[in-house]
């Protein structure tokens, strides 16, 4: 209070979402109380800082070869990675660009996926970028074979309410006739209850088709 005396100053109100980094270490600290391995290496770093794996405590916070230690907290880790994709700081990098920005700063498992993750459902990004990729070309159908049930097609129907036990099925359509069989399912079914379903209601009808288009 002293030294304040002797200077001018006045005291401006910064919203948390400006102040980022000052925001964003209170939130890594406060995580801590609810992370048992971070309790656990608060209680190990107490006694004995840095230690043979590179973690070291720092007032208070956590740190991995220097960078800022995040613990098994997604909220948390979504939210920086929020910070430094979709805020001006970031401007919806891509997805490396994020990442090597996020990763000079802080550290936590999975990084790079969560943020390949994120940056893929960011709704601005899908909107406003193109995919770097050549035009995939015309389309090419599939020909028609003038042979009933030798191309079939599988998909299924599900969201179903309940009857007789079954909520989804299975629908099996020839190409060329259009025929189709509806087989009743119900969840969770396996790869071999639908192909041993295919072999009593298809294959025993109608033969082995020679090939099978799924949807």
């Amino acid at each position: 209070m002293t030294r304040l005396m002797g200077l001018k100053f006045k005291i401006v109100y910064r919203q948390g979402m400006e102040n980022v980094v000052a925001d964003s270490l209170s939130r890594v600290v406060n995580s801590y109380a609810t992370d048992p391995k971070a309790q656990d290496l608060l209680t190990k770093l107490a006694l004995h800082s840095p230690d043979d794996d590179g973690f070291a405590l720092h007032q208070n916070i956590i740190r991995h070869n220097g960078k800022v230690w995040i613990g098994d907290n997604s909220a948390l880790q979504t939210r920086l990675i929020a910070t430094l994709h979709s805020l001006a700081i970031g401007g919806h990098s891509g997805t490396n660009a994020t990442y090597h920005r996020l990763k000079h700063l802080f550290s936590w498992k999975g990084m790079k996926q969560d943020v390949d993750s994120f940056v893929k459902q960011c709704s601005i990004c899908q909107h406003a970028k193109h995919v770097n990729a050549l035009p995939s070309g015309l389309l090419a159908p599939l020909p028609i074979t003038e042979v009933a049930w030798q191309q079939i097609s599988m998909d299924f129907v599900e969201g179903l309410p309940t009857s007789n036990g079954f909520n989804a099925i299975l629908v099996v359509v020839d190409r060329f006739t259009k025929y189709a069989h509806f087989l009743p399912l119900k969840h969770p079914f396996t790869t071999a209850h639908i192909a041993r379903l295919v072999l009593d209601n298809i294959v025993k009808l109608h033969g082995l088709p020679k090939s099978i288009i799924t949807n």
